[in-house]
């Protein structure tokens, strides 16, 4: 129970460390709450005048750019590249279906970006480290395990969280993400396969899931989140936590019990892993062997290189359909810069996934990459006493510690210090999703000047789709292959610790930067309307799901299906003003 609190703090005061380091040293940390409310004057743009950037498209398109230049409302505090000066100083006013068809490719390639660091370098990493620190399944799963599967959710919360005029596409993607999850998934996973779902995590996790969709309704109620608010939601995933690892363990004891009563095992009491298990080793079979030299010669240090640095399989090529193709060329620039930065360590290979070319070279170009990554690569250029850059100096050190290693190791056998490279790895993959979904928050907001959407409309429908892409195929994945009551578990496990990480961290670092409590201006009716869907939907399932003995047929998941179209068809009519509240 200690160590999964103990767990739980360690990744949390990671990522603060991580995200406080960006914005320390002169970072400009804009005012919690500002509100723009300041009319624009009908002629002419003035360098002083603060208004909000959504009137861009009410000017004359000579006057769009120097617009976007000069009010503050527009700028951006992170990422590479500016999108609203994009659209309107470098693309004339009737190629803006042009530059916004470029921004949706980019969005998407973005999604590809974080869903391939997230699900072949972050969560292998994460993995390993757990795996190394010995720690159970159940507290692997539901702290390094539901931050790996959540990891693109809690960034981009993170980074919207970190600007006041983006905080609603924080909580439009989570609350978006979460609607999403628990009708359109759950309900797909009843449609493709009808089961019967395990009684006690389903009433847990939905339970734990309703109160922290309170918590965070209580907060948009009050209109702010204080320091005491914020820790308050870390500390009840804490408690979640705490409660997922208690429980498990007097099941356990209570199933031992009954063993030792009872006949020698029986695949009618096998436990759900024990059964997973017999049957990967009944029904696997390594292909590989036939693929395998007669004799087998020693690889130069040149060939494991070129090698570990291949991000495609000619086998599996061969093999695989023609859009599983189109989208592997499509990955192949960001897997093979994946593969130069981040380090992977597999603890379940016999040499731990240790390509010493490679992982030499990791120590050079993995802190150069983390020093060009902090704050948009603000610390890589700063220069020491004015004379010689950051960069340098970790280009420096870095090389020096991989000549040391590629001496003192060999090609054949892991170092006993390889475990080091998968906290490496994390650190890397991480700041990958972070620069990958500040881009994202960026380009969704200059999307939202563009039509005039507001932000939390933006999250609800794109970065809400976007981040649960991945959950949908998975789920889907694991329901056709006869494991639905696993993938109905994952719709409520991973989805608490991205509300309540998400919300909860966001405000933390927000408070740390500002030193003020985080004032929420929701947009109107849409975010209750958001709020209200997700706690009916939760509602529903606590209710129904019982009353049907927790056997989830077709008709249940078409009703969630139903549910989340008349949700959206609902937020989208309020959106454009056809569904509004009366003012008296």
């Amino acid at each position: 129970m200690a160590g999964g609190l103990l767990n739980v703090s360690w990744v949390l005061s990671l990522l603060c460390v991580l995200q406080m380091v960006e914005t320390v040293s002169g970072a400009r940390a804009p005012s919690v709450g500002a509100h723009i409310s300041s009319q624009f004057p009908a002629a002419g743009v003035s360098q002083t005048s603060v208004v909000d950037c959504r009137e861009v498209c009410g000017l004359n398109a000579s006057d769009r750019c120097a617009f976007v230049r000069t009010n503050p409302d527009c700028r951006s505090d992170g990422g590479y590249l500016d999108y609203l000066e994009g659209i309107f100083c470098h693309f004339p006013a009737r190629l803006l279906p042009l530059a916004i068809t470029l921004y949706a490719f980019w969005l998407l390639y973005l999604f590809l970006i974080l869903g391939v660091t997230a699900a072949k370098f972050f969560c292998p990493n994460l993995s390993a480290i757990s795996t190394t620190l010995k720690l159970s399944h159940n507290v692997a799963g539901v702290t390094f395990l539901a931050f790996g599967n959540g990891a693109p959710d809690i960034f981009s919360a993170l980074v919207a969280f970190s600007d006041p005029r983006t905080a609603g596409l924080a909580f439009g993607a989570l609350f978006g993400a979460g609607v999403l999850v628990t009708t359109v998934v759950a309900g797909g996973i009843a449609i493709l396969r009808p089961f019967t779902a395990a009684s006690r995590p389903f009433l847990r996790d939905i339970i734990f899931y309703m109160a922290a969709v309170l918590l965070i309704f209580t907060a948009l109620y009050c209109g702010r989140v204080t320091l005491a608010w914020a820790l308050g939601y870390l500390g009840f995933y804490a408690f979640y936590v705490v409660t997922v690892v208690l429980c498990t363990w007097i099941y356990q004891r209570q199933r031992r019990r009954s063993l030792v009563c009872s006949m020698p095992a029986t695949p009618e009491i096998l436990s759900d892993s024990e059964e997973e298990r017999m049957s990967s080793n009944t029904n696997s079979y390594d292909y590989g062997e036939e693929y395998r030299p007669l004799l087998l010669y020693p690889e130069t240090t040149a060939q494991i290189l070129v090698q570990a640095l291949n991000p495609l399989d000619y086998r599996k090529w061969r093999t695989k359909p023609m859009y599983w193709r189109v989208l592997k060329v499509f990955k192949l620039p960001v897997e093979f810069l994946l593969l130069l930065t981040v380090p992977v360590m597999d603890p379940d290979k016999e040499d731990r996934n240790w390509k010493r070319p490679l992982n030499c070279l990791h120590l050079v170009i993995s802190p150069l990459f983390l020093t060009l990554t902090l704050q948009s690569g603000a610390y890589g250029v700063y220069e020491i006493g004015g004379l010689f850059p950051v960069w340098a100096v970790v280009v420096i050190a870095g090389t020096a510690l991989a000549a040391v290693t590629f001496f003192a190791t060999s090609n054949s056998e892991p170092p006993r210090f390889h475990w080091l490279f998968a906290f490496l790895g994390f650190l890397t993959s991480a700041l990958w999703i972070n620069a990958a979904a500040t881009e994202v928050v960026n380009i969704l907001r200059s999307l939202g000047v563009v039509f005039r959407l507001s932000n939390t409309v933006l999250g609800l429908t794109l970065l809400a789709w976007g981040n649960s892409i991945g959950d949908v195929f998975s789920d889907f994945t694991l329901a056709r292959q006869g494991y639905p009551r696993m993938a109905f578990s994952a719709c409520f496990g991973g989805i608490i610790f991205n509300m309540l990480v998400g919300v909860g961290l966001g405000c933390l670092l927000q408070i740390s930067r500002s030193h003020v409590e985080v004032k929420l201006e929701p947009d109107g009716l849409l975010v209750w309307i958001l709020a209200g869907t997700l706690g009916l939907s939760l509602v529903c399932s606590l209710v129904l799901v019982p009353l049907q003995c927790f056997q989830l047929s077709r008709v249940y998941g078409c009703c969630l299906l139903l549910l989340y179209l008349t949700f959206l068809v609902v937020a989208l009519l309020t959106e454009f003003g056809v569904i509004h509240l009366k003012t008296v």
